[in-house]
């Protein structure tokens, strides 16, 4: 784990109301009031629901919460991003300001500060960079922001970080190519740096291997599937080199890299 620290939430779940809804390129922020709910860490997350239609349809079972990583945290209002994707987020994506959902959160590990003889680079792909967001205005020092995208239209997100540099998989903005490409360049020209990644299972995997075979220190944000968000269900975990299992929800979702046998392709962000 990155860090053992982390902030509590309240016991149940908080009816809160969206503010604002916006969009950003193939992604929509959710802007949700929350005066009275504790300051998140970042890359903790948040349950979410709609109070109103969360379900598949009359006298059918209910969609189960979803988790998203905490994007902005600041005076009472909290901000997640969200791509519209299937079923539950799609009922997330139609909700506008002065609406509803059910928030439990924070919840989880956050990411931890780097050593001050390390600069920080944050490495997000797809809907992964939203808790690098919330991490990147926490810094105190300057950090280097590399963002993957599949195409023009998603690239939209890297408005979310002021002066990160792109990839493309189609190569219509910034590198053609992947944004571990990027990171392998950062590390080429000064290794002495703490990574922090979020985004899909593949770059997680690669930013992993690449990190430990540079013997540079990592911190991966996962995004594993989650029933509960408590630990109870154990849908959520991961393998360890020590041979165990971390539950993502409660043992991360911040977890170093040099503790993972490998990043499954069910831990890691929608591209």
């Amino acid at each position: 784990m990155a860090s053992e620290a982390r902030t509590i939430a309240p016991l149940g779940r908080r009816s809160l109301h969206l503010t604002a809804v916006r969009d950003l390129g193939s992604y929509r922020i959710l802007h949700v009031a929350d005066p009275d709910g504790p300051e998140p860490e970042p890359g903790q997350f948040a349950m979410l629901a709609c109070v109103e239609r969360w379900g598949a349809g009359e006298d059918e079972r209910p969609y189960l919460p979803r988790a998203f990583s905490y994007a902005r945290f600041g005076d009472g209002e909290a901000q997640f991003l969200l791509e519209d994707v299937g079923p539950g987020t799609h009922r997330l994506c139609e909700l506008r300001a002065g609406e509803q959902l059910w928030l439990t959160g924070p919840l989880g590990v956050g990411f931890s500060s780097p050593s001050q003889s390390r600069r920080a680079i944050l490495v997000g792909g797809g809907v992964g960079i939203a808790p690098l967001a919330m991490l990147h205005d926490k810094l105190d020092e300057p950090s280097t922001v590399l963002f993957g995208f599949r195409d023009r239209v998603h690239a939209e997100g890297e408005q979310l970080i002021d002066r990160a540099r792109v990839a493309t998989d189609d190569g219509s903005v910034g590198h053609h190519g992947l944004v571990t490409d990027l990171l392998l360049e950062e590390l080429e020209r000064d290794a002495r740096a703490e990574v922090y990644a979020c985004g899909p299972a593949p770059m997680l995997e690669a930013t992993r291997a690449m990190c430990v075979a540079q013997n540079v220190p990592a911190q991966l944000a996962l995004e594993s599937g989650m029933a509960c968000g408590f630990g109870a269900c154990f849908g959520c975990v991961v393998p360890t080199r020590a041979g165990d299992y971390l539950r993502v929800c409660v043992d991360g979702p911040v977890i170093d890299a040099a503790m993972l046998e490998r990043v499954d392709a069910h831990a890691g962000a929608p591209a």
